[in-house]
C-alpha cells in the first residue's frame, strides 16, 4: 500500500498559477509497469504489488487523501514562438514529502483535459509514456539530473490520433514543475506582485540560500544559470538531444523535463536532429548549448523588474549574468570531458585535445558512446585499438592522447593507467536507450504485451556502466535502414 504524506505548497499560491481540477477517471485501469526502486527511494512502498486502492490513484480515478490536485498555467517560447500555455494533459495531485525532509511534485500525465488543453483530448499513449518512464529512468541511471517515472497505468480506453491507440497515464516524479515559462506568464500578467510571489516561492522552495542577500533575485538568477549550464554539459557529454527546448520545457531546478522527441546520438555529428517537427535544426546536438542561453534570457526578461528597481541597473545585470553562460558551461563540459578520457586535472590545450576527438568521430562516423567505452578499455594500451580507424590522424591523436595520461601521472604520482581506466569506466556508459532497441520494446509491449524486451531493457540501463555478456546486443548501432529515425512528441 502506497503511503503518501502530502504538503501541497504551490497550491497556496494565487489562483491564477494554477486551475484546481481533479483526473478524469478511466474505464479499466491495468498496471503496466511500477517502479519499486524510486517507491523505496520515496518512502512510499516497499511492497511491488500495486493495491486496488493504489492502481485507482495512479489512473487518477481516486484522490488519495491530503491531495490537492491542480493544473499548472505557464508560458513559453515554442520554437521561439511565444504562447500562452499550461498543463493540458498533466494534474499534480500534490507534493509527497519523504521523512528525510525532501519534496517531490506527483503529476498524473495523460489524466484528462484542463482549461489549458487547447482543444486537446487531454489524454496520452502507452507508447510514448513507456518511452519517456525508460528514458528518464536511464538519465537518472547515467546521473543526469531529471524528473523520474513512478508508474505507468493503461487506462483500458482508446486515445484517437492517427489511428486508435492504447491510452496510459505515466506518474511523473519531478522536484518540483516551475519552469521558466511559468516565470514568463507570470511576467506576462504584467503584476508585478505575482511575479515577485512565485520568485519567492521558488527560491524558498529550491535555493534558500538567496534568502539571505540583501537583494536575492540575481543570485537566484545565476543559480538557475550555473544548474542549466551544467545540465547541458552532461547532456552533451552523454550525445543526449532533447528534441524540444522550448521555454516550457527548461525547469528550474535544473532537471530534465518532458521527454517527448529526445533521443540519444548514435554516429556523432554535431547537426543531429531526431525531432519530426524541428525542421530547421533549432534543436540539434550541437545547438543545445546556444538554445538553453537564448531561454535563459527570456528568463531574465521575465524577471528584470524583481533584478534592481532601475531598469537600467537590472539590465547590466541580466546581461553580466546571461554573459557568463558560455564559459560557466564550457567549464562543467570540459570537467565532464576530462573523465570520459581519465583526466583529473585541467591543463591549458585538453579542450583542443576533446576538439580534436571529436573532430575525428565525425570524420570517420564513430558511434559516439561505443567510441568513449572502446577508449576506457584501452587506455592501459600505448597502442591504438583496432577499433578505431587506421589514419594518420587517428595515431596522431592516440599518441597526443598518451602524452596527456602521462601529464596527469606527472601531477599525481599516485595516478596511473589503472586508475584512469576506473574513472573513465565509471563515467562513460556500456548501453544507453538507443532508438532502435527503445522501439523494439516499444512494439512487442503495445502490440502484443510482450514485457520481456522492455524488462531486459530496463535492467541493463539501470546499470549502464557494468557490462555483461547478455546484454551484448545493446551495444550494436541501428542499420542503415534506421538511420533516417524519427521521434514524435506523443501529443
Amino acid at each position: 500500500m502506497i503511503r503518501w504524506n502530502f504538503d501541497n505548497s504551490y497550491a497556496r499560491l494565487p489562483a491564477g498559477f494554477y486551475q484546481r481540477i481533479e483526473p478524469v477517471p478511466v474505464k479499466a485501469p491495468r498496471a503496466c509497469i511500477f517502479n519499486t526502486r524510486l517507491a523505496k527511494d520515496l518512502w512510499l512502498t516497499t511492497d511491488p504489488a500495486l493495491s486496488e486502492t493504489d492502481l485507482a490513484t495512479l489512473a487518477g480515478n481516486t484522490v488519495p487523501e491530503g491531495a490537492e490536485p491542480l493544473a499548472q498555467a505557464y508560458a513559453g517560447h515554442q520554437f521561439g514562438n511565444f504562447v500562452m500555455l499550461g498543463d493540458g494533459r498533466a494534474i499534480v495531485l500534490g507534493e509527497h514529502c519523504p521523512p528525510d525532509g525532501r519534496r517531490f511534485d506527483i503529476q498524473l500525465k495523460g489524466s484528462g483535459q484542463t482549461r489549458y488543453s487547447r482543444r486537446g483530448d487531454g489524454r496520452a499513449v502507452l507508447g510514448p509514456m513507456l518511452r519517456e518512464y525508460i528514458i528518464s529512468e536511464a538519465m537518472a541511471a547515467l546521473g543526469i539530473p531529471t524528473t523520474r517515472s513512478l508508474a505507468v497505468v493503461e487506462t483500458g480506453e482508446p486515445v484517437y490520433r492517427e489511428k486508435p491507440l492504447p491510452g496510459a497515464v505515466l506518474t511523473r516524479i519531478a522536484t518540483s514543475h516551475i519552469r521558466v515559462g511559468t516565470f514568463q506568464f507570470a511576467a506576462a500578467c504584467e503584476n508585478t506582485d505575482m511575479l515577485q510571489t512565485l520568485a519567492d516561492y521558488t527560491i524558498a522552495r529550491h535555493f534558500p540560500e538567496c534568502r539571505d542577500c540583501g537583494n536575492p533575485y540575481p543570485g537566484f538568477y545565476k543559480k538557475v544559470i550555473d544548474l542549466q549550464a551544467e545540465l547541458i554539459a552532461r547532456w552533451m557529454n552523454v550525445g543526449f538531444i532533447h528534441g524540444v527546448m522550448n521555454t516550457d520545457n527548461m525547469a528550474i531546478s535544473g532537471e530534465t523535463i518532458d521527454y517527448g522527441p529526445c533521443a540519444f546520438m548514435n554516429t556523432f555529428n554535431p547537426l543531429t536532429v531526431f525531432s519530426s517537427i524541428d525542421y530547421q535544426g533549432r534543436y540539434a546536438y550541437g545547438n543545445q548549448p546556444i538554445m538553453a542561453q537564448w531561454n535563459l534570457a527570456r528568463l531574465a526578461e521575465a524577471i528584470l523588474p524583481l533584478l534592481h528597481p532601475e531598469p537600467a541597473q537590472a539590465l547590466k545585470l541580466a546581461h553580466e549574468a546571461i554573459d557568463s553562460f558560455p564559459k560557466i558551461y564550457l567549464n562543467h563540459w570540459l570537467r565532464g570531458m576530462r573523465h570520459k578520457l581519465g583526466f583529473n586535472h585541467a591543463l591549458e590545450n585538453d579542450a583542443a585535445l576533446f576538439e580534436d576527438l571529436l573532430k575525428l568521430m565525425r570524420v570517420h562516423r564513430l558511434d559516439f558512446t561505443n567510441t568513449f567505452r572502446m577508449l576506457s578499455h584501452a587506455v592501459v594500451h600505448t597502442y591504438p585499438p583496432d577499433q578505431l580507424p587506421h589514419s594518420e590522424d587517428t595515431a596522431a591523436w592516440y599518441l597526443a592522447w598518451q602524452i596527456r595520461l602521462e601529464r596527469e601521472q606527472a601531477l599525481n604520482p599516485d595516478w596511473n593507467t589503472e586508475k584512469a581506466q576506473a574513472l573513465m569506466l565509471a563515467t562513460n556508459p556500456a548501453y544507453i536507450p538507443r532508438n532502435h532497441r527503445v522501439e523494439e520494446a516499444l512494439a512487442a509491449m503495445v502490440s502484443n504485451r510482450d514485457q520481456a524486451p522492455l524488462n531486459l531493457l530496463l535492467k541493463a540501463l539501470a546499470n549502464p556502466f557494468s557490462e555483461k555478456p547478455e546484454f551484448a546486443f545493446l551495444t550494436e548501432p541501428p542499420g542503415l535502414a534506421e538511420a533516417d529515425y524519427q521521434t514524435f512528441c506523443g501529443t
